[in-house]
């Protein structure tokens, strides 16, 4: 077959990241070469994303402009699953892969080039019973280990139950196999995600969780950073806060999404928890954990959210040891609860809450990060750009430093002098090659 290169780009979160590093290693296993030109490419695949309004756009876009492109066109993904009708109108689209299948993009690809027709593999996310398998080579210096699929929760503003399905669990002995392989190849980092790591091992029968995943990664790959994913604030056990606090490789940063700070707002959201619960968890996170960083996510101009609960919600995180919040205004999604709720709130308002919302992130982020100014810390050289080398410490603030011949990848300590873009700048100390 002639068709032999393959561009791939990526929408949303790091499960996406991670399946797109899987996907791009099951074409080099065929023999394809990956490139990083669209022009130079045969086929361009694109992983796309529909959490929000905007995440759909952003996929259609994407599409839109890579079918102008002289290639075979594969869309594949979140957004694949909910729109496959809307993606199939699209001249030039090629082949259409929802959440399930990913494993046989390769041979699905091939089908279409070989009989010059259209294929569209999307089925239920019902029909999905057990984790999908599929082969990795993480292409940065942090690596990604997918433990855990889909989410049981369905929060009344979020389709991602409906494209990805229910929870499934990756085996322990898969997550073994897999970090020996990144032991083997000298990550120093590894990140654990999921849709929803927090219900790890929820559809398995021997009552496994979170805990003994964390541990399976901590005694195969012995990285010397562990990153958890984000961690729904009910499901912070006794037993995780305990494994954080008390093994050194754990990273100090945790990812709770709140999503509102209005009891009145979380109910309506279907979130499992109140306020008091929430602000319960960080305090104590604070007091247990030295330097934890908390970050979290916020839902603004949710369906009948007044000004009141958005004064409730700036008062509640303006009061929490937010290291970062991401902010969101909220997005009506098709086949949700929230999208047929009455009083909607209009656009103009919920950007001005966005707004708002976002200078409290800001002054939150900047205040964390200062904490940082005159102090030495350690980080892993991440990417090099423009004369500077960044990397993240273990609270998870950005570091810039200037670019003295160092390698990613490599652990280098910077003394802190100042904030700077979304971080910290500062000069290296001294690195070690082979720590």
């Amino acid at each position: 077959m002639s068709v032999c290169k393959v561009f791939f780009q990526t929408l949303g979160c790091k499960v996406n990241q991670y399946e797109t590093e899987a996907m791009q290693k099951l074409f080099e296993a065929a023999g394809w070469q990956l490139v990083e030109e669209i022009s130079a490419a045969d086929v361009v695949v694109i992983n796309t994303c529909t959490v929000t309004a905007v995440s759909s756009q952003k996929s259609r876009q994407m599409i839109r402009r890579a079918a102008k492109e002289n290639c075979i066109l594969v869309v594949v993904g979140c957004y694949a699953q909910s729109e496959p009708e809307e993606i199939a109108k699209i001249d030039g689209v090629d082949v259409i892969i929802g959440t399930k299948d990913r494993v046989r993009i390769v041979e699905l690809v091939e089908a279409a080039i070989n009989k010059r027709e259209k294929i569209s593999q999307v089925g239920s996310v019902a029909d999905i019973k057990t984790f999908e398998e599929l082969p990795h080579s993480p292409h940065r210096t942090r690596a990604f280990l997918k433990i855990e699929d889909g989410c049981n929760n369905f929060c009344s503003y979020c389709i991602i139950p409906y494209v990805r399905g229910r929870v499934r669990s990756r085996t322990l002995e898969s997550i073994r196999a897999e970090c020996l392989k990144l032991k083997s190849a000298g990550f120093k980092e590894i990140v654990l995600t999921g849709i929803h790591i927090g219900a790890y091992g929820r559809d398995f029968q021997n009552k496994i969780n979170l805990v003994d995943a964390i541990k399976t990664v901590l005694e195969s790959a012995n990285p010397l950073r562990l990153r958890l994913g984000s961690i729904e604030s009910a499901e912070m056990t006794d037993e995780l806060i305990d494994l954080i606090k008390n093994d050194g490789r754990i990273c100090n940063h945790v990812h709770l999404p709140l999503q509102s700070g209005s009891d009145e707002i979380l109910k309506a959201m279907r979130r499992p928890y109140t306020t008091k619960n929430f602000s319960e968890l960080t305090a104590r996170l604070v007091k247990e954990i030295p330097e934890i960083s908390i970050g979290t996510d916020l839902i603004v101009g949710f369906p009948g959210e007044t000004d009141e609960n958005f004064s409730e919600t700036l008062k509640f995180i303006q009061g929490q040891p937010f290291s970062k919040i991401h902010v969101f205004p909220y997005s009506a999604r098709k086949g949700t609860l929230a999208a047929t709720l009455p009083n909607q709130i209009p656009p103009q308002i919920k950007k001005a809450r966005t707004g708002q919302a976002l200078e409290v992130s800001r002054a939150k982020s900047e205040n964390f990060s200062s904490k940082l100014i005159g102090k030495t810390v350690e980080i892993i050289a991440e990417t090099s750009e423009g004369g500077m080398v960044d990397g993240l410490t273990k609270n998870y603030v950005r570091v810039y430093t200037p670019d003295e011949n160092i390698q990613l990848g490599e652990i280098i300590k910077v003394n802190i002098e100042k904030l700077h873009k979304d971080g910290v700048i500062g000069t290296t100390k001294n690195f070690f090659a082979n720590v």
